[in-house]
């Protein structure tokens, strides 16, 4: 065991969850919703400010995934701990599920990592995560016709000095059935600048989507919306504005509501 799994992490809860209908069409997720880490842990080493940046957490996501919660009635699965801990939304056998750099940051909390530590963290944050989003898919694809899998996601607005013109973009592996309806409600506006599998590529071995969408034959949809442009109150009900009514008709459209399996990109030959 490593020290720091030695110590004693008191009591913490690693979900959120935000009830909704069952009927909705709609599971809303966050990944790395929040940039907390369990006291048992102390700062990882990290200096407070690098928990602010992206590094920390997807700043924005949490605020629009609760908003677009209530104003959809659907239910939502939030993490509460720092991707910097450990990042629910890789695999568990991903080499990058807890880093010891990022984006130039040294993480000496987790420099000396073990096999014993990497599964203390698997199963005390990383399993309870995903066990919430299974648990509220086997009660509504109970309950109702299946639902869509919908992924909010931040970006930073520059990367190493460069600029990224998008306002918003759409990651996705090998299902289009939410991902045309996305773009093409996004792009409504010329004003704004829409990518598609920007910045970064959707397909991933079983990362959140890969594992609970993909595999389950379920529609999805990845959303990275710029971080400066939800950072505050007024650009989250902007952004919750604009994506309101497209989510709406995504979930009454019958080809999203239903299973079909697609293949992903990650078991192409």
């Amino acid at each position: 065991m490593t020290e720091t799994a030695a110590v004693a992490v008191e009591p913490f809860q690693p979900i959120e969850y935000v009830s909704g209908d069952f009927n909705s069409g709609l599971l809303l997720l966050c990944d790395h919703a929040r940039n907390t880490v369990p006291s048992g842990y102390g700062d990882l080493g990290v200096p407070k400010e690098q928990f602010e940046r992206h590094i920390g957490y997807d700043i924005g996501a949490r605020a629009v995934t609760l908003e677009l919660a209530e104003r959809l009635n659907a239910p939502a699965c939030l993490s509460t701990f720092s991707r910097l801990l450990i990042d629910p939304n890789r695999g568990e056998d991903d080499p990058t599920l807890i880093m010891r750099l990022s984006d130039g940051a040294v993480v000496p909390g987790n420099a000396k990592v073990d096999a014993a530590e990497r599964a203390c963290r698997i199963d005390q944050f990383h399993k309870p995560y995903h066990d919430l989003i299974d648990q509220t898919l086997d009660e509504m694809l109970s309950a109702a016709a299946p639902p869509v899998i919908v992924s909010i996601h931040s970006f930073t607005p520059v990367w190493r000095g460069v600029p990224r013109p998008w306002h918003a973009t759409v990651l996705w592996d090998c299902d289009p059935r939410a991902v045309k309806p996305m773009l093409l409600g996004l792009r409504t506006e010329n004003e704004l600048v829409v990518g598609d599998n920007e910045p970064y590529d959707g397909a991933l071995k079983n990362d959140t989507m890969y594992r609970h969408a993909t595999v389950r034959g379920l529609a999805q949809v990845l959303l990275e919306l710029r971080q400066d442009l939800i950072a505050d109150e007024a650009g989250v009900q902007e952004w919750a504005d604009r994506l309101e009514p497209i989510l709406r008709d995504i979930a009454q459209r019958p080809d999203c509501r239903k299973v079909q399996h697609f293949k992903s990109r990650c078991d192409a030959d």
